[in-house]
């Protein structure tokens, strides 16, 4: 298969995931509602977060003290519209980290959304297409996420984080477990973690101007992780992970769980009070 129909076919898959199907001439605002009403029955309320240059979407229950809070992290959200152009507006149709979060039973959990998602008008002079397609895991979308989570632990006092992250937010809870000290459990759904050996398998262009998690693997040694995959996922699945975790000795090599016949879209948020790991 020649390069372009194989990036046809791996753009036509990232946006069936993404929820184009009869879903994307929801606006921004629509898809921000939308999100709202999904939070509303939790008694979740929305804040803003300033961070470096961005605003970050912040769902969570109002604020109490707790001594380990779980950060969900959205995915890419809509970041195209067709094989060959970029939405102009990230914001996710199905904000399935929201869902996984609100599906959380083990500890008080928050969602934060990934800069320009969320966010309208879009941050003036800062919100980028760059920022959602070929540099969504730069060093400064790294840093403004990694000043929203410092500001979501002071809200609850909490003194550890549980990072977890669905799709490309799995890629950047890695970057930010390997940046931070605070960090007592890495999960990731769905999740790439080496998005150059992801890239190459795919057949696509690599993302110049982002980071790659499999680059700072020595960073979380150490560190508790699990890494959910569905066996169906053809967008990502093992190979997006396995050569993140070939990184580690086997003896200290992080958990991988398959689970059969989940997607990369499916089921997770439906499992997730069963999948969820205390």
């Amino acid at each position: 298969m020649g390069f372009l129909k194989r990036l046809t076919v791996f753009l036509a898959a990232l946006a069936v995931v993404a929820g184009l199907g009869g879903c994307a001439t929801a606006s921004p605002e629509a898809r921000r509602q939308s999100a709202l009403a999904l939070a509303a029955p939790s008694g979740w309320q929305a804040g803003a977060l300033a961070a470096g240059d961005f605003r970050l979407l912040a769902l969570h229950p109002a604020p109490q003290q707790t001594p380990e809070l779980a950060v969900f992290i959205e995915g890419d959200g809509l970041a195209w519209l067709d094989p060959r152009t970029p939405s102009a507006d990230p914001t996710p149709v199905d904000p399935v980290a929201l869902r996984l979060a609100l599906a959380e039973r083990h500890r008080p959990s928050v969602y934060l959304a990934r800069p320009c998602q969320f966010d309208a008008p879009l941050t003036p002079g800062n919100c980028r297409a760059a920022h959602w397609t070929q540099a969504r895991f730069s060093p400064e979308i790294i840093a403004a996420m990694d000043q929203g989570l410092s500001q979501l632990k002071a809200m609850f006092g909490a003194q550890r984080l549980v990072l977890v992250g669905y799709s490309g937010g799995g890629t950047v809870a890695a970057l930010l477990a390997a940046r931070r000290k605070d960090v007592s459990l890495l999960i990731t759904v769905a999740a790439v973690l080496d998005h150059q050996a992801w890239t190459r398998a795919q057949g696509i262009s690599p993302l110049r101007g982002s980071l790659n998690p499999a680059d700072e693997w020595s960073a979380l040694r150490g560190l508790r992780q699990i890494h959910f995959v569905g066996a169906q996922d053809k967008l990502a699945g093992r190979m997006a992970v396995q050569p993140f975790l070939d990184r580690f000795a086997p003896a200290e090599r992080p958990r991988l769980v398959e689970v059969p016949a989940f997607t990369h879209a499916c089921c997770w948020a439906e499992a997730w009070k069963r999948l969820s790991p205390p």
